[in-house]
């Protein structure tokens, strides 16, 4: 039973990995259209925090489906750092936010250089021990 919950869980992952990857290039067709569209613009910095928001938006969908297919606490925490980073960079926030901001992202790091244990999540369940899904990051 336990295994075919997790087959289960397995293929949602799958439909909704591949829903999202659907989403990111219908989204990526527009925003090259909105890059095109700020030569003729008559307010270029609005348009192009636009375009940027929406290409960070990109790069978070990619992090995020391969967040699903890695299945380790790197992944997750780089789709963090994106999301993060996104929010600073996009939107107007006051001093205080972009201070919690910054050291939200230095904790991140923090976690991923110092307190990350490569072992924790490097095996899928379905795979054996010595295989690991994904090699260690330089530095970590």
């Amino acid at each position: 039973m336990r295994r075919k919950i997790a087959f289960m869980a397995s293929v949602l992952e799958i439909v909704i990995s591949a829903l999202v990857l659907v989403a990111i290039v219908i989204a990526g067709v527009r925003t090259v259209g909105e890059v095109a569209g700020i030569a003729f613009s008559s307010n270029v910095a609005d348009d192009f925090n636009t375009v940027l928001g929406h290409a960070l938006n990109l790069v978070i969908g990619v992090e995020f489906i391969k967040m699903l297919a890695k299945h380790t606490p790197g992944s997750a925490i780089e789709v963090l750092v994106f999301a993060i980073a996104r929010q600073m960079v996009v939107q107007h926030t006051t001093p205080l936010e972009n201070l919690i901001t910054i050291v939200t992202i230095g904790l991140l790091f923090f976690i991923r250089k110092f307190l990350f244990v490569s072992s924790f999540g490097a095996h899928r369940p379905d795979e054996g021990e010595g295989t690991e899904s994904e090699p260690a990051a330089p530095g970590v």
